[in-house]
């Protein structure tokens, strides 16, 4: 008698070490965080591009609400190397595991999509790849020579990991120039252990001074999210630390429960308070504030470093 087997498995969940936390309630958003549903013909063209590259954005990765404005603008923020993080952040979407082998195609069809697009500044993001020897640094380098040699007149930010335990990562990617250097903070000091268990505050505030330190003239940015249960205070203290480490821009956008699985949402920040955390921003010295309920670190970056670059060469004429 033939045993039959059955070789049907269920599909790996995107965030296994989530599965077995209770669930939480999403809370109803509310006017001032809803966005138009994406559909228009800009949109689907984008869309096209990034499947016939085989790209990752983290537009899609991360449940980005601006995807529809910004893939209707012909703007995508590349994620390189694979779709899948070394970490296990309790508020990120992107899916955690063991990621795949570098495609060392990847940056020349990243630096073609960007072409195609005609992009003028062009934002370059990663998973975490706890897994390399250098975290991936030199893929990033490869994603800003190929961009240069296909479109030169393009200036670029990166959006880089920690590299944690990666000595001589950071610097290699510095050495190759990138004209924005961002890292994200991601919430206050208090909420790690909670929010971003796998990073280390001080680490990453010390990544962004040492950009500093390697090439004074390079803008670095960063960003917090709130809403998670942070205090005002506290936010005006990751500002003052921003600064005391010489970082050019800030970010401040709302946090949004992916899953009710992640981490709740304590609550829903007003426009007036964001526009309050803008104007204490401006007043610690920074050149440049982007502080709004749907603010992403890759949120109109072209326009924004236009204004980064405005307000540096105001400084020096003052």
């Amino acid at each position: 008698m033939a045993t039959l087997i059955d070789t049907l498995t269920t599909a790996r969940p995107r965030h296994p070490e989530k599965v077995k936390r209770p669930e939480t309630p999403l809370l109803k958003k509310p006017e001032w965080i809803r966005v138009k549903a994406p559909g228009s013909p800009a949109f689907a063209e984008t869309q096209r591009l990034v499947r016939e590259k085989k790209l990752v954005t983290v537009c899609e990765e991360a449940s980005c609400p601006n995807i529809g404005e910004c893939w209707s603008k012909k703007h995508a923020t590349f994620m390189i190397m694979g779709d899948t993080c070394t970490r296990a952040c309790a508020f990120c979407n992107v899916k955690t595991g063991l990621p795949d082998v570098l495609d060392h195609g990847e940056p020349r069809r990243v630096a073609e999509a960007i072409a195609a697009m005609g992009l003028s500044h062009a934002v370059i993001t990663s998973v975490d790849r706890d897994d390399l020897d250098d975290g991936g640094a030199l893929h990033f380098v490869d994603v800003l020579r190929e961009t240069r040699t296909l479109s030169p007149r393009t200036t670029i930010e990166v959006l880089t990991p920690d590299f944690l335990k990666k000595d001589g990562a950071l610097e290699k990617v510095v050495a190759a120039r990138p004209d924005v250097f961002n890292h994200n903070l991601e919430t206050v000091p208090s909420l790690y252990l909670r929010i971003r268990p796998g990073a280390r505050y001080f680490h990453s505030l010390r990544l962004l001074q040492r950009v500093k330190e390697l090439d004074p003239q390079m803008f670095t940015k960063s960003g917090i999210m709130v809403g998670l249960g942070e205090t005002r205070e506290q936010v005006m203290q990751v500002m003052d630390d921003m600064r005391s480490a010489n970082i050019d821009f800030i970010t401040i956008g709302q946090y949004l429960q992916p899953t009710r699985k992640h981490a709740p949402i304590d609550r829903f920040v007003t426009p007036e308070e964001f526009k309050s955390y803008e104007t204490l921003a401006y007043s610690k010295g920074f050149l440049m504030v982007s502080s709004s309920p749907l603010t992403r670190s890759s949120h109109h970056a072209g326009e924004d470093f236009a204004r980064l670059r405005a307000a540096r060469a105001a400084q020096l004429q003052s």
